[in-house]
């Protein structure tokens, strides 16, 4: 990929946010040699590495490789049977601790997940645990080796300690006896031996060895006869812990360097490693997704984003090129977007082919392209004595010797900069010329006269940035399909410039040119209209599925209604006749009995009239029944939480919210919760008693801390799919009895796999009214948001 065009795309600051993103020395050196790549394996490989690392860094947190030092010079020394020095070694110590770091984070997701691109790098790092407990055991800092790193070492700091000991013993005493010949009462040391400041004049009173001799003369450092002996033998013994920390520096180079092989592959995998995750940093930082190649030279970015923009502001875009058309021109007004949208298809296409995620939406696709080229912003050269047209001409003229069908070209106001009719009809010739030989390309212009030839070309299309002219402001919104206006005339007038100015210029407009303008503006206002329809019919088509919805469980609800009253009528007839069964029985045997025994007239009319009164009795209940039924008072005033009896179901339940002005409303029964009329209720009048009241407070604050505990959102991230999808079940079942309307389930990215198993489960759950996966600024692909009905 040639150097000019990664400048001009501003790929350096992408490679500045990479490196930010690494935490070791030498992967940020790798993430500042990094380039676009054109194998398709290569990428492939690259993009998958970065959608592992940002699983993992999504489910574990990021993995710091901070103190993975490059130690090659050290071990060239080994090898050669050098001995290292103590800061070598703890270098050595700080990359096998990242080592050791790197393969318990990888142990931890292995438990958790399948193997990934990553796995086989982690499995090959060596945390050599011997050789850095022996480093660890023997070195305590730059400056101290332990005294446990070898029993000689101890023995000889040992001895040093009590020679040390002896000799402060006896310089005190001589310090008490011979104070009068002293300049200070102190102990000082001269060149690592014990001595004495004697006055100049004392000095042949203090036998001794003299060691030094004060500025002014009047002191000298005297070594007493007496420790001269203690003196030598603690030199003796510092120059042993010398030779002896030698030693043991050699013992453990000798160690080392049986392991090189290791602690070289150990660095440079931990090297990729950090590589790895900074781009999996770099892409959780822009929300971004990875990309999916074609061999079509094909590309389609959805709602894309500039990586350079601020992602609070910068309004997604939606591009295509290759698959209708090869060749796309975009017009509009300045300050439109029109730049940013060009730089943001060729910036995705060089972060793709280095690896790197883009800001846009799952689906994504991208091409490998061998080379990518583009002439944009003012390149005028004073040195050169070129001016911004010729610059310009000599940058395209450069891209037409090199370019061939696996080029992508990018052009930036072509041909601006000169006689606007000698500029169009050469930009015309340059892009027929792309166009013929099937280059993908794509430009910005003001020229009309590439709208004609776009819209007279077969495989070339029009775009436009769309432009407020309301507030003189544009919206950032690229439309494919439509040429752009510069809207001069509107957004002069709007900034002040006088109407007969801007009426005299619509004068000197040929009646051509004004057409065509007139042509763009009505395509716009048909465009506009057309989205405003499309987007009513949406919603209308919403809402007629909202409809459907609930005449379907309207007419479920009728259905199991009917069913049950059928059945109810069944039993009541079976008991109707049963019991009619029974008092004929009874009346047939009391007929034989009387018959038989000649009874009197009266106890016949006694039996008749026990009869009569019972018949009398069912032909009342019924009627009361009917009565209930048909005229039964409509309740006027309902409360939450009063008890009814819904007629239709013949069940008890309580108010859970008021009527609306159809007068629905809803009817806890139990474990159902329906949707009645004001119409098919009769208010229960129940006394409040005492235990009433106890049961009705236990319930409401049970439901009121059901609501309160229940969270509106679901973090799945890490778990199995099987634990996800139990861990779901069981929170959905209560955020639906909570009555919560909608909940958001956070499952992350990575393979897909969580999300695949969480709208499964969901197609399955009758009480989901809808389910989406969350929008930009909600969380995109790596959320769904849940509706309940």
């Amino acid at each position: 990929m040639n150097e000019k065009v990664l400048h001009t795309l501003e790929y350096h600051k992408i490679i500045d946010m990479l490196s930010e993103c690494a935490t070791s020395a030498s992967g940020k050196e790798l993430c500042r040699n990094l380039k676009p790549s054109v194998d398709l394996k290569e990428i492939q490989l690259a993009q998958q590495q970065t959608s592992d690392a940002l699983t993992r860094i999504y489910q574990k947190g990021s993995l710091s490789f901070s103190g993975a030092h490059n130690v090659g010079a050290s071990l060239k020394r080994l090898e050669v049977g050098g001995i290292l020095s103590i800061e070598e070694f703890l270098k050595i110590a700080s990359l096998l601790e990242v080592s050791k770091r790197a393969k318990a984070y990888s142990r931890n997701e292995r438990e958790e997940s399948k193997a990934d691109s990553l796995e086989e790098l982690f499995a090959r790092l060596e945390p050599l645990t011997p050789l850095l407990e022996e480093i660890r055991r023997c070195i305590l800092s730059e400056d101290e080796i332990a005294d446990d790193a070898s029993a000689t070492l101890k023995h000889i700091r040992r001895s040093i300690k009590n020679t040390n000991e002896k000799i402060r013993s006896q310089m005190n005493e001589l310090l008490n006896s011979s104070r009068s010949h002293l300049q200070d009462a102190v102990i000082t040391m001269r060149d690592g031996r014990y001595c004495l400041p004697v006055k100049a004049e004392s000095k042949g009173q203090v036998p001794g060895m003299i060691h030094d001799q004060s500025s002014t003369g009047s002191t000298f450092f005297i070594e007493p006869m007496a420790i001269v002996k203690l003196n030598n033998d603690l030199k003796e013994l510092y120059l042993k812990e010398r030779e002896e920390i030698e030693i043991i520096l050699a013992n453990l180079s000798s160690l080392t360097g049986e392991y090189i092989p290791y602690l070289k592959d150990d660095y440079d995998i931990l090297t990729e490693l950090d590589f790895i995750f900074a781009k999996g940093s770099l892409a959780k930082k822009h929300n971004g997704t990875s990309p999916v190649f074609n061999k079509e030279r094909r590309i389609k970015i959805r709602r894309g984003r500039h990586p350079l923009l601020d992602s609070r502001k910068v309004v997604p875009i939606d591009i295509h090129l290759g698959e209708d058309f090869d060749l796309l021109i975009v017009t509009g007004p300045n300050t439109g977007g029109k730049t940013v949208s060009l730089k943001t298809v060729g910036l995705f296409t060089l972060m793709g082919q280095a690896g790197l995620h883009i800001p846009a939406n799952d689906r994504s696709e991208l091409s490998v392209f061998e080379e990518v080229f583009a002439d944009i912003g003012d390149e005028q050269s004073i040195e050169q004595n070129l001016s911004t047209f010729s610059s310009h001409m000599t940058n395209i003229t450069s891209i037409l010797k090199q370019v061939n069908e696996n080029s992508l070209v990018l052009f930036d106001e072509l041909c601006a900069g000169t006689d606007p009719v000698e500029g169009a009809a050469l930009a015309t010739s340059i892009l027929s010329r792309l166009h013929d030989y099937g280059i993908r390309t794509m430009a910005t212009t003001h020229y009309s006269e590439l709208k004609v030839f776009a819209l007279s070309t077969a495989g070339v299309e029009n775009a436009c940035c769309e432009f407020s002219v309301e507030t003189l402001s544009p919206t950032y919104h690229l439309l494919i399909g439509i040429p752009g206006k510069s809207n001069a005339f509107a957004i002069s007038g709007k900034l002040g410039l006088p109407a007969d100015i801007i009426e005299d210029a619509k004068t000197r407009m040929t009646e051509q040119e004004e057409n065509f303008e007139d042509l763009i503006s009505d395509l716009e206002t048909k465009r506009t209209a057309i989205e405003k329809e499309r987007l009513e019919t949406e919603q209308y088509k919403k809402e007629i599925e909202a409809l459907k919805h609930k005449l379907e469980e309207k007419q479920e609800r009728l259905d199991a209604q009917r069913e049950k009253i059928i059945r109810q009528a069944n039993e009541d007839a079976h008991a109707i006749l049963r019991e009619a069964k029974e008092v004929a029985d009874q009346t047939i045997k009391n007929f034989h009995k009387y018959g038989q025994a000649n009874p009197s007239a009266k106890e016949m009319e006694q039996e008749r009239s026990k009869l009569r009164g019972k018949m009398s009795n069912l032909e009342k209940n019924m009627a009361l029944k009917q009565k209930e039924t048909a005229n039964h008072k409509v309740p006027k005033k309902l409360r939450i939480g009063d008890s009814v009896k819904v007629l239709s179901m013949n069940l008890k339940g309580t108010v859970h919210t008021l009527p609306n002005d159809k007068g629905d409303l809803y009817v806890q029964m139990g474990i159902l919760r329906s949707l009645v009329n004001i119409k098919d209720l009769v208010l229960l009048e129940e006394p409040p008693t005492l235990g009433n009241k106890k049961k009705s407070t236990g319930a409401g604050k049970l439901k009121m801390s059901k609501s309160a505990s229940v969270s509106t959102e679901i973090n799945l991230i890490g778990k199995t799919t099987d634990e996800a999808v139990s861990l779901l079940d069981k929170y959905l079942d209560d955020a639906y009895l909570a009555h919560m309307p909608s909940v958001r389930v956070v499952h992350g990215k990575g393979t897909g796999a969580l999300r695949k198993a969480v709208q499964g489960h969901l197609k399955r759950l009758k009480y989901v009214k809808s389910f989406r996966l969350g929008e930009f600024g909600e969380g995109d692909s790596g959320v769904t948001i849940v509706e309940f009905k």
